[in-house]
């Protein structure tokens, strides 16, 4: 008889550790209901159609964008420039929720979301459809309108674990 030896990195482990290899542009997701502005920083955002204009977006349906997205029927994908940093750490801590909206040049979108003015490009977006994955929501978002308020500016990548900006572009 000869003994299994049992790998002690699970496929949910290997997975995540895969995933950290796949470079991602890094968005700052934000949208306004019932008076209330927020906002979530996110790096799985990807686009789905040109005809119609169509992205989505994954949130954890326990972070509190879930339910202002779910229930205000809009969102903004603001792509964030490698200057942002100040902006993603801010929106990367729940203790800093009050500085959110104070800290950076923010614009209100036609349908009514934040948007970032140092940002990249800014998508306004209509909640067309949501579906559910397990712990998380895929919301895909129509594009309405489109800002490009630093297209000039170099984007802001994630890829293990860290903050990178491109080089030579």
């Amino acid at each position: 008889m000869t003994d299994t030896v049992v790998n002690p990195i699970t496929i949910a482990d290997a997975y995540r550790g895969g995933m950290r290899q796949l470079a991602a542009g890094v968005c700052l997701i934000t949208a306004q209901h019932a008076g209330q502005q927020g906002g979530m920083i996110a790096t799985a955002v990807t686009s789905v159609s040109a005809e119609p204009p169509t992205l989505l977006v994954c949130v954890n349906r326990s972070a509190s964008m879930f339910a202002m997205i779910a229930e205000s029927g809009r969102f903004c994908v603001n792509v964030l420039a490698a200057d942002a940093l100040p902006l993603v750490d801010i929106f990367s801590n729940s203790a800093r929720r009050e500085e959110r909206f104070q800290s950076g040049e923010w614009l209100i979108a036609a349908n009514g979301s934040p948007v970032c003015a140092e940002s990249l490009v800014s998508f306004e977006c209509r909640l067309a459809k949501t579906v559910d994955w397990h712990t998380h929501a895929i919301f895909l978002g129509e594009v309405t309108g489109v800002l490009h308020p630093r297209a000039e500016a170099k984007p802001l990548v994630y890829l293990d674990r860290g903050f990178h900006q491109l080089a030579g572009l």
